[in-house]
């Protein structure tokens, strides 16, 4: 990890930068979209109507847009760091879990970025119907009902790989042996 070029530091930087402003918008969207429905079922919480339940999704729009794009950049730069860095995952077990971890809930967070796309693009389409948002975001809930706060959890298990570095292998020079 120390004999990084600055290219695969940059690389390094904007992944976590972007991760982590992922992490920290996906659980503020997370948040408050889990508000606008009642605690025990998806039904609109009373004061949401059709007259300012449209404002209400306009508000929202930066948190899906930020989250959207924010993932986009992070899987980018995390496997462009993979490819020019060559650190060897057999002797970074921490990087390997890491990228573990980021793969297999690539396809997940894929398939919910499309719902959360089709939100974006009907909010910004001037003229759109409020309760088909509500339902593709009803949708986004209960396809993978707990999936998003599994995958929080993983990355903040990121956060702690990142730090602390387990599961490295000492790699003898020969003057050692």
């Amino acid at each position: 990890m120390k004999n990084l070029s600055k290219f695969s530091k940059f690389l390094l930087f904007i992944a976590c930068l972007s991760g982590s402003l992922w992490l920290g918008s996906y659980m503020l969207r997370l948040f408050v979209t889990y508000r606008l429905f009642e605690d025990t079922d998806f039904i609109l919480r009373p004061y949401y109507n059709t007259s300012n339940l449209s404002e209400v999704l306009l508000t929202l729009l930066p948190a899906f847009t930020t989250t959207l794009i924010l993932y986009i950049f992070f899987f980018l730069f995390f496997i462009l760091f993979l490819i020019f860095s060559k650190l060897n995952l057999k002797q970074n077990g921490w990087l390997f879990i890491i990228t573990l971890l980021v793969l297999v809930t690539f396809p997940f967070e894929v398939y919910l970025m499309n719902i959360d796309y089709k939100i974006v693009s009907l909010v910004y389409s001037e003229s759109f119907n409020p309760n088909d948002i509500i339902e593709l975001i009803k949708k986004r809930f209960i396809i993978f009902s707990s999936f998003p706060v599994i995958e929080i959890f993983c990355y903040f298990g990121i956060i702690f790989l990142l730090i602390f570095k387990p599961l490295t292998k000492k790699v003898l020079s020969s003057n050692e042996n």
